[in-house]
């Protein structure tokens, strides 16, 4: 913990944050954010009727806003944690650049702020969507299901599989058959995602205590149920197209990303017990980030192309 200058303290025994914005923005989870924020957009233009341009602006923000307070309040409660963990131990909290309460604070300010703009702005169906979504990653999954349950990626899984789904509910006021695929394919991505990184980062979670699926069943279990994920999830990336949603141009794209996911997917359940370097494991986390945003690039690029298609055609 960093220790704190005398000068930081005033006249009355406070301590003065030191924190700058840079801290305050990494609090933020960015780059999980990026990511929240593309398929819900993805979800929003996916949507069948379209949406007034600057109610699609404040929605997308505040679904960023959701996302980022989700993040904060993850790192205020998992402080503890992260400080022992290589991966995390230079975070704002642990590091002392940002005080506990601060991210708490920062966090619960933002929550309310995103909730009610996107309810009073937009529509409350996607209000009360993002309310849930913040509540089940900063208290179900946060709090109880990371620290108790080696399945806790995979129901957890379900606060960032939720966005497309609020985007769909932002424009249409209404959560349909297609949103909910969107949401499956993020669903069914995320354990063979975060198992990837665990078993190439058992030890950090063995240190701080958490009952990742490694540390708990094994490597050679952990990588079969890797593999069993990747061959429910490549269909299910096709599903879109299968049902009609898609032109065969996302089908083909599906397919192909689909085989990519199984093969890397193959490659990780090949390896050697005592394999200590796990190139397959880290090759696949690296996939898996390019499989989410390609294919849903691609689920993006034939909204698009369509829409214009039947727009020129009218």
């Amino acid at each position: 913990m960093a220790l704190v200058d005398e000068t930081s303290i005033d006249e009355a025994g406070f301590r003065m944050s030191e924190a700058t914005a840079g801290d305050f923005f990494a609090l933020l989870k960015p780059r999980v954010m990026s990511l929240v924020v593309f398929t819900a957009f993805v979800g929003l233009v996916a949507a069948p009727v379209t949406i007034n341009p600057l109610l699609a602006v404040i929605a997308i923000l505040s679904i960023a806003i959701g996302a980022g307070a989700s993040g904060a309040l993850n790192m205020w409660y998992d402080a503890d944690i992260d400080a022992v963990m290589t991966r995390t131990a230079s975070r704002p909290v642990p590091s002392g650049r940002i005080q506990p309460h601060e991210a708490l604070s920062f966090g619960l300010v933002l929550s309310v702020l995103s909730v009610m703009t996107l309810g009073v702005l937009v529509n409350w169906l996607s209000a009360t969507l993002l309310a849930f979504t913040i509540f089940f990653y900063a208290v179900v999954y946060t709090m109880w299901l990371k620290r108790w349950t080696p399945q806790n990626i995979v129901i957890g899984g379900a606060a960032g599989a939720i966005p497309p789904v609020i985007g769909w509910a932002a424009v249409t006021g209404s959560v349909s058959l297609e949103s909910i695929v969107l949401f499956l394919i993020i669903f069914l991505w995320t354990p063979p995602h975060f198992w990837a990184l665990a078993l190439f980062k058992s030890g950090d979670y063995e240190r701080a205590g958490i009952p990742m699926m490694p540390n708990v069943a094994g490597h050679a279990s952990t990588r079969r149920q890797i593999f069993a994920y990747a061959l429910v999830l490549a269909p299910v990336g096709v599903a879109p197209w299968l049902l009609g949603y898609t032109t065969p141009f996302y089908g083909v794209a599906a397919i192909l990303l689909g085989l990519g996911f199984v093969w890397y997917a193959w490659k990780v359940l090949g390896m050697a017990d005592n394999d200590r370097i796990m190139k397959p494991a880290k090759a696949l986390f690296a996939y898996s980030l390019l499989y989410l945003f390609a294919i849903f690039a691609a689920y993006l690029a034939d909204s698009v192309v369509e829409r214009a298609l039947a727009m020129g055609g009218a």
